[in-house]
């Protein structure tokens, strides 16, 4: 029972689900200025529905995985493609069912966001709207979080925030046979500008937004520069790594901008958590 349940959690790749604890807060945070109780299932939401995508991911890559990462749990024999199948559709329905407790308008959006993701691995992956769809899915459960009084003001946190998440997909497309110069060098960039989109218009916080900003930039750079420096499979999985874990950072300044320090300190210690963890599974699978 514990070997089947440690598949699982390889399945859905357990530790980088950390990495959209934090949507929603930045939604509601930049939507109200504060986080409730609703948050809490909100965040359970886009954890259930990232862990789906992720089950989703490899039942459809299965024969492709079978050659290129044979060590993945369904090629390996550690999980049937049909178990995957249920986990990612069990997953999804637990997930709209959680954002439908926290209110009917961010279950209707989590509806929009879980038809994001089976898209996404069903049939947009391997195109060129892949990179842009799995954007949306990120952004749209910034909105899940903000959806409400004040949705408006979470818009510019949701593109920042799908952008960094369009760049890591591009990047992270060369893990297997390596990316290019200009790739990498396009997801630094893209970095780099959202740092500075998280730090405009952050005033009275800008001091906090400046913190946080630096520590994502930190975070998430120097891979992606050495990945341009060295467009090979290796330096892309480890700048995909990275941008994947610097997510949490990206989350924390967006937070930190808007004064909430309740909400910041808790991303601070989901980043401190991830951090522990990636460190003890330095090759664990998370992409």
């Amino acid at each position: 029972m514990t070997g089947r349940l440690t598949d699982l959690l390889d399945l859905v790749r357990a530790p980088a689900a950390l990495t959209v604890i934090g949507d929603t807060l930045v939604g509601r945070t930049n939507a109200r200025g504060r986080v409730d109780l609703s948050a809490v299932p909100l965040s359970a939401s886009s954890v259930c529905l990232y862990a789906a995508g992720m089950a989703l991911n490899d039942y459809a890559d299965a024969e492709l995985d079978a050659v290129e990462r044979p060590e993945r749990p369904i090629p390996s024999g550690r999980v049937s493609r049909e178990t995957a199948l249920k986990v990612g559709a069990g997953l999804t329905a637990a997930g709209v069912g959680l954002a439908f407790t926290a209110g009917r308008s961010s279950g209707w959006i989590s509806i929009a966001l879980a038809a994001s993701v089976w898209t996404y691995d069903l049939v947009a992956k391997p195109t060129r709207f892949g990179p842009l769809v799995m954007a949306a899915c990120r952004g749209l459960d910034v909105m899940m979080g903000a959806a409400g009084p004040g949705w408006r003001r979470a818009i510019v946190p949701a593109l920042v925030v799908a952008a960094h998440t369009a760049s890591l997909t591009l990047i992270a497309r060369g893990e297997v046979n390596g990316t290019t110069s200009v790739t990498a060098g396009a997801t630094a960039a893209a970095s780099v500008g959202a740092a500075v989109a998280t730090v405009a218009g952050s005033a009275p916080h800008t001091t906090a937004a400046l913190l946080g900003g630096a520590g994502y930039l930190a975070a998430a750079l120097p891979s992606q520069i050495s990945a341009a420096q060295h467009p090979d499979a290796a330096h892309a999985r480890t700048a995909a790594r990275a941008s994947i874990f610097a997510m949490v950072p990206l989350q924390t300044a967006l937070v930190a901008r808007t004064g909430a320090s309740a909400a910041t300190a808790a991303l601070l210690a989901v980043q401190a958590a991830g951090t522990a963890l990636a460190r003890r599974r330095s090759k664990g699978d998370v992409t």
